[in-house]
């Protein structure tokens, strides 16, 4: 990780993946040794849903809700070509490679070593990272690679809009691929908790603040008030999950390498495919990054929520979903560097073309 690499982001962001490995220590040393705190927080249960998760993950949600500007989206006919290709890679393409790499590893190559109940959990969970594309840190790897901001905040906002009609039904479509049975009714409740409620209430705060206050006050005083507190409600949900982990993560450690495998390949190939066609396509370097970067980065707080709502705190689909949290940084982090080092390949091209 070289100076200039990591620049753009701040401690919490900087090291989240060792943040994420303290807490998982700590969520599995609670769990062991003051199994009290998790059966304790048990309590507080709704229809399945924790109360204190729900009440963090809204915590992760709502401020990168607030950073969507979809007045954007009315610019989307005058430069389509980057637009499409961030489309077509996210929701035409990217869902399906992650079900198919992941059911290949957890089914094929690693199924000496995992039970196929297991397997079939581990397999929902990377079916949901892969059915949500990144929303917020994406605006820290496009500042990164020296992304054209303005462009990064329209395939934002458009994947934000994409994602209240689309995920529901290729997550339904995946699992039913896989034989596991689908319960639609949670699956619908957990975009409107997490997706279409957060959605709205970041609309609303930001055009009332900017109606009221301006939009500097709004970007420059407002915004960076929560900076932290989303990866703040990330890391103290993942040591609630992991308190409720302990047992299966002492027993079987070696499941966290194998889960991080498939969804490190899918990262990687995602990227290679968007930014390849970005270069194909003629994109000039500050749209074909950011391009490469939203697909090959998860929205892993929306998958991370729907897999509590949807199994429980304490299920391996939920275990999934946090390796997805450990892995990103680390593997973005090489990508951008790897975008940066080849940005000479894109010299040349006008933001016009695409």
């Amino acid at each position: 990780m070289t100076k200039n690499t990591t620049a753009g982001l701040g401690i919490f962001a900087k090291y989240l993946t060792l943040w994420v490995i303290i807490c998982m220590i700590a969520g599995v040393l609670i769990g062991r040794f003051v199994p009290f705190v998790p059966e304790f927080l048990g309590t507080f249960e709704y229809a399945n849903v924790s109360i204190p998760i729900a009440i963090l993950i809204w915590v992760m949600i709502y401020p990168m809700m607030l950073k969507v500007d979809f007045k954007s989206v009315k610019y989307v006919g005058k430069n389509p070509k980057g637009l499409v290709l961030t489309w077509v890679v996210n929701w035409l393409i990217k869902p399906f490679t992650m079900f198919a790499i992941a059911a290949f590893f957890f089914y094929i190559v690693f199924s000496a070593l995992i039970p196929p109940e297991l397997a079939r959990d581990y397999l929902i969970g990377a079916v949901l990272l892969g059915a949500a594309p990144c929303t917020a840190m994406v605006f820290v790897w496009s500042h990164l690679t020296k992304g054209n901001a303005a462009y990064t905040v329209v395939q934002v906002a458009t994947n934000d809009l994409i994602i209240l009609v689309a995920f529901v039904p290729i997550v339904g479509f995946l699992l039913g691929i896989g034989g596991i049975s689908i319960p639609w009714a949670t699956l619908f409740l957990s975009v409107v908790l997490f997706v279409v409620i957060p959605l709205l209430c970041g609309v609303i705060t930001r055009m009332y603040l900017i109606r009221r206050k301006g939009e500097e006050y709004f970007t420059k005083t407002f915004l960076p008030k929560f900076d932290n507190i989303t990866i703040a409600g990330l890391l103290l949900t993942l040591v609630i999950i992991i308190s409720y982990q302990g047992t299966v993560i002492t027993e079987n450690p070696l499941h966290i390498l194998l889960i991080a495998v498939p969804l490190i390949i899918q990262t990687i190939l995602i990227f290679c495919i968007a930014y390849g066609a970005g270069w194909f396509l003629n994109l000039p370097h500050g749209i074909a990054a950011p391009a490469g970067m939203i697909g090959a980065s998860n929205f892993f707080e929306l998958a991370v929520a729907v897999s509590i709502a949807l199994y429980g705190t304490n299920s391996p689909v939920a275990l999934a979903t946090i390796v997805g949290v450990l892995v990103e940084v680390p593997v973005m982090l090489m990508l951008v560097k790897f975008a940066n080092a080849t940005k000479d390949r894109f010299l040349n091209r006008e933001l016009d073309q695409c």
